[in-house]
Order: structure tokens, then C-alpha cells, then sequence
């Protein structure tokens, strides 16, 4: 057997790129040659759906064939193993997984390419199980993630390929442009539905109210926060009301931000008689290849799942996605909707439903973002995300949830007056409009005027603020104005609970 045969199983029939990937594979192995950029670590971006696991499995396999040398390709997670090692048997690379079972590695042996999570190559390299020396391509799968960052030094005569949908690290102190020296990028996802290689997103958004969310030190929301939220009896209302009108019948995944309120998800759909089941990183593997099998078999089927579903699972049938949370993550927004977007002969489509006002924080899915750009200036890009989750005033939850019965709390003050004053209308209806909100969420959680009266006083702190808000659009902030205008503010919501009151009774 010559070494050739060792490296490559010629037998085995690797799939054919489309184009645009052969496009890409062709210059990214051009940079791995130009003398010039043969130090430069390169990061490559392409959507998901895109096919870059089949990419870098290209770049491996000429790699391996035009050099003789090693490749390894890192990733994150156990799932995205078993993904690349059958992508690299597909492209004829014999490769080895290198997972936690495996205690032993011989020293001579057939394979030229290893895939492996970080931690566990860390470990066998520690215990001098695999010689890095003679490795001479790293591939970073889901570059995004920073552990990959603690185990590339350890590589000293290596090339490196990160590959990733986001090229933007959410740690501020990390940027990627920091690790990588140059930014390929790769077909847009607009390009890509255009020619028929992803299916095309209908959109659904509802503006949710989300000012009692609170944000942890990951710099996402909470998943404390979120759970009270997303498994109040208004939100699940919603989630049902929405799912019947835009994707009942269809294969549906629903992406939740804590485990508590997947459960209650679970239970929604399971009353009403709709096939669903639930997943989170807690359940175990047997587990849960029988419900991502279950998944796939079942007509209709609703996955309702936590951490467990965004990268190393893809099921092209997926027909609608519902964002059940809100998050303050790019990557994590664009795998969550990616994993509805595989195209199909019979599937040219797939539904968005989105109930965490995501799209307004990162734009559209399949709109144009210059990753260049965002690759070049993160700090920018970090600064327009936190203005954008900043936005979000936060509210006492302890006040909120006095109010079960109403889905809006909210009240931009400032986008009100504005408006009234661009329509030509009298700017003093802001505080007129926010009363009467007020005064209609007091009437939609009680029986009484006399509680809708009591349920006001629950108010105080949120309309000091509103009246903050409409003194500083009209230029006045004196103490004495804010003052009086808090008590008028206080009297004329009570006039309007007792006007509507009877206006409903009559």
C-alpha cells in the first residue's frame, strides 16, 4: 500500500462543491501557499447551510494529498464531531475522532487527521499521546468560541483555518482580528436564496415587551429572567396563538432560553393534542438520539429544546423556527434561524417566528452585513449591540407581575412625542396616551374600579420615569414641574380607570 492510499480512500465518492465552495476552497488553499501569508492565521466566514464543514473538508484533503503532513480540526462540541468525521469519510480522508473513550493514541499509525474537542486534545497531547510537531494544518471549526485560543500555540509548525458564520467574538477583550490576520468571506445568505442553495424565510415578529429581562456576565439575558418571562401565562398565549396561525402542521423547533420554560412549552402543545417533545444539554445521548429521531420521522413534530440544537444538528425538512427567547448574541441568532434554512426540492421556504424582538437587535437573517467591517472595527460593532440591548429599559419584575393579564407594558415616551409632533398633533397627548395605557393595563387585571384603583399604586416608580421622559422632550426638568406634573399624572389616571370602567360596563 503506497502512502497515498494511507492518507486518501480513493474508493469512497466525495460529494461535488457547488461553485461558490469550490470557488472559496480554491483560494483559500492559494493563501495556505502564498509564501508571503504562510504564517497568517486565516478566518474564513459562510452562513450556515452554506457547506463549510465540506469546505475545510476540501482544504484537508488537498492539504494532506499536496503536503504528506497532518491536519486536525477542532471543534466545541460532540455532536459537531460526528458531523466532520462523516463530511472528511465523504471527502476519502481516513481521520480519527479523538473523544473521551479514546485512552490511546499509537504513535504509528494510518491516520493523517485527527477531530477533536479542545479539552480532550489538550489532554492527550499533555500526556504525549500525539506529537504536534509534525501537524501542519489546524482547522478551527466555530472559530467564534475563544477556548480554541488556549491550544493553537501548542501547534508550532501548523497553518490555521478558522472557519465561522459570525467572524465577531462576543468577549470585547478577545476580537477575533487579534488571532487572525485576515477575513475571507464567502457568499452572502441573500446571494445563496437567490440561486437556490437556502430556502427563503417568511417573517413573523412581534414586539414583545422585554423590559424585565436583566442581562448576566456572559453579557446575554439571564436565563432566571428570561424563565419568567417566556413561562408567564401571556407569553405562552401568544407562543400558541402564533404557532396555529403561521406554522401549524409544520416541522417546528423552538428555541428556549432556560429548561423551565421548554417544559412549559412542552406542556402547552402536549394539551392541545400537537406531537412535541423536549431537549436540553442535560439529557442523555440515548435519550436523545431517539427524540432527534423521533424528530425526524414525525409529520408535524414540534422539538422544543435549550443549548442543545444550534450547531451539530441539522434536519433539512425543519420548516419553521420560533425564537422563544430573546438573545444579545449575533452568532446565536444566525444558527438558530440557520437551522430552518436548509433547501429542498419540495421546501423553497421556511417560516420565522420570532418573539424576542431578536430581529430588531441584528437586523433581518438574510439582510447584508459588511463582516469585513465588523472584523476590522468589533469595538464599533460591540458599542451598536450594547445601544441596541440598552434600549430595553428594565422594569421592577415584582411591578410586572401585578399585570399578568397585559402583554405591553412598555411606553416609549420619546418615540411618541416624536411622532405626534412630526404628525402635526398636540405633544401633550404623550402623557395623555400613557395614562390611558396605564390605565387600561389597571382594568385588564381586575374586577373592580376599587382594585384597578389599588393595582395603580403599584405604578408610581414607572410613571416617575415616564414623567422624567416627557420633561426632558418638552425642555423642562425642574424639579417643582416633574413634581406637580407626577400628582396631575396620578389624578387623571384615576379619572381615566373610572371612565373606562364605565364605558366597558355600559
Amino acid at each position: 500500500m503506497t502512502r497515498n492510499a494511507t492518507l486518501i480512500d480513493k474508493e469512497n465518492s466525495p460529494k461535488t462543491p457547488y461553485y461558490y465552495q469550490q470557488k472559496d476552497i480554491d483560494l483559500l488553499f492559494d493563501h495556505l501557499e502564498d509564501q508571503e501569508l504562510s504564517k497568517s492565521n486565516l478566518l474564513y466566514q459562510l452562513p450556515t447551510g452554506g457547506g463549510k464543514t465540506l469546505i475545510f473538508s476540501e482544504i484537508a484533503k488537498r492539504f494532506i494529498e499536496k503536503y504528506q503532513q497532518k491536519v486536525v480540526v477542532l471543534t466545541h462540541r460532540s455532536e459537531l464531531c460526528a458531523q466532520t468525521n462523516r463530511a472528511l469519510q465523504e471527502s476519502g480522508i481516513i481521520n480519527k475522532v479523538i473523544n473521551s473513550a479514546v485512552k490511546r493514541v499509537q504513535k504509528k499509525n494510518l491516520f493523517h487527521c485527527y477531530v477533536a474537542m479542545v479539552e480532550t486534545l489538550k489532554n492527550r497531547i499533555d500526556e504525549g499521546m500525539i506529537d504536534t510537531s509534525d501537524i501542519g494544518l489546524v482547522i478551527v471549526d466555530e472559530a467564534h468560541h475563544n477556548s480554541f485560543r488556549k491550544l493553537l500555540n501548542r501547534f508550532d509548525n501548523a497553518k490555521v483555518i478558522g472557519v465561522t458564520a459570525t467572524p465577531f467574538s462576543a468577549d470585547v477583550n478577545l476580537p477575533m482580528n487579534k488571532f487572525y490576520d485576515k477575513l475571507i468571506v464567502g457568499a452572502p445568505i441573500g446571494q445563496l436564496i437567490d440561486e437556490g442553495f437556502l430556502a427563503k424565510p417568511k417573517y413573523q415578529s412581534y414586539d414583545v415587551e422585554l423590559n424585565t429581562l436583566t442581562t448576566g456576565i456572559n453579557g446575554d439575558f439571564t436565563i432566571n429572567s428570561s424563565d419568567q418571562l417566556f413561562s408567564s401565562d401571556v407569553m405562552l398565549d401568544l407562543l400558541l396563538q402564533t404557532y396555529l396561525k403561521h406554522a401549524k402542521g409544520k416541522k417546528t423547533l423552538i428555541f428556549n432560553n432556560g429548561i423551565l420554560t421548554s417544559r412549559k412549552v412542552q406542556q402547552l402543545f402536549n394539551s392541545q393534542g400537537y406531537p412535541v417533545r423536549h431537549l436540553d444539554n442535560k439529557t442523555s445521548a440515548a435519550e436523545r438520539r431517539e427524540i432527534l429521531s423521533w424528530y425526524r420521522k414525525t409529520k408535524g413534530a414540534i422539538l422544543t429544546s435549550v443549548s442543545i440544537l444550534t450547531t451539530g444538528f441539522d434536519e433539512p425538512k425543519t420548516q419553521a423556527v420560533i425564537l422563544y427567547r430573546a438573545t444579545t448574541s449575533i452568532t446565536l441568532y444566525h444558527q438558530m434561524v440557520g437551522r430552518g434554512a436548509r433547501r429542498l426540492p419540495n421546501k423553497k421556504t421556511f417560516q420565522i417566528i420570532d418573539l424576542g424582538n431578536n430581529a430588531d437587535r441584528f437586523g433581518d437573517w438574510d439582510a447584508e452585513i459588511d463582516w469585513q467591517d465588523v472584523f476590522q472595527n468589533p469595538e464599533i460593532y460591540h458599542e451598536n449591540l450594547k445601544q441596541r440591548t440598552d434600549n430595553i429599559r428594565y422594569i421592577d419584575p415584582e411591578m410586572r407581575s401585578k399585570f399578568p393579564n397585559s402583554l405591553e407594558t412598555s411606553f416609549d415616551m420619546f418615540a411618541t412625542y416624536e411622532k405626534l409632533s412630526q404628525d402635526g398633533q398636540k405633544t401633550k397627548n404623550a402623557i395623555r396616551d400613557s395614562i390611558r395605557q396605564h390605565a387600561t393595563m389597571c382594568l385588564e387585571n381586575s374586577e373592580t374600579v376599587s382594585e384597578a384603583m389599588a393595582l395603580s399604586e403599584y405604578l408610581h416608580k414607572e410613571i416617575e420615569i415616564r414623567v422624567r421622559e416627557y420633561a426632558k422632550c418638552i425642555g423642562n426638568g425642574t424639579k417643582n414641574y416633574r413634581e406637580w406634573l407626577f400628582e396631575d399624572y396620578k389624578n387623571r389616571l384615576t379619572h381615566m380607570i373610572r371612565r373606562l370602567k364605565s364605558k366597558l360596563a355600559g
